[in-house]
């Protein structure tokens, strides 16, 4: 089942349920969604489901730094309510990738594109992304890219 259709059904759902965390993280979603695709139509383009997995984990990033914004405030009733936000969005994910997964991938790619220094790097992560979008984290590939390359 494509995404969009998973969130449509999903929404359905939780309204039908009376969860109100959900349909408002659902409505959030697709809100968002929405506004990628008005943006992408203007340069003439649609959104893939690689496209929509790469905003899911932002909106998740985005979320997590909130958290830890309310946490340091003490306030543990919007703290709460991210938690569940982040919950939901990531059930939208697919398996993130732990460590020592991400560390072969990159090893596997390193390897095959014969990247030697750092200033192979944007190739390394370009092939990642491509492969991997949506099951690894990036942010935290390109520390361990930047090790193995130096």
């Amino acid at each position: 089942m494509a995404l969009r259709d998973e969130f449509t059904a999903s929404l359905k759902e939780a309204m039908k349920a009376g969860d109100k965390l959900k349909v408002s993280t659902l409505r959030l979603i697709t809100s968002a969604l929405k506004d990628r695709d008005i943006e992408a139509r203007g340069a003439g383009k649609t959104l893939t489901d690689d496209d929509i997995l790469a905003l899911l984990q932002k909106m998740v990033k985005q979320r997590q730094e909130s958290l830890k914004i309310y946490q340091d405030a003490g306030r543990s009733d919007l703290a709460e309510q991210e938690q569940g936000e982040i919950t939901i969005i990531q059930s939208y994910l697919p398996q993130q990738m732990d460590e020592s997964e991400v560390s072969s991938a990159i090893d596997s790619v390193i390897a095959e594109i014969g990247a030697a220094s750092i200033k192979d790097m944007g190739k390394v992560m370009a092939a990642l992304k491509e492969r991997f979008a949506g099951r690894m984290d990036f942010g935290a590939a390109s520390g361990v890219i930047k090790a193995k390359l130096s």
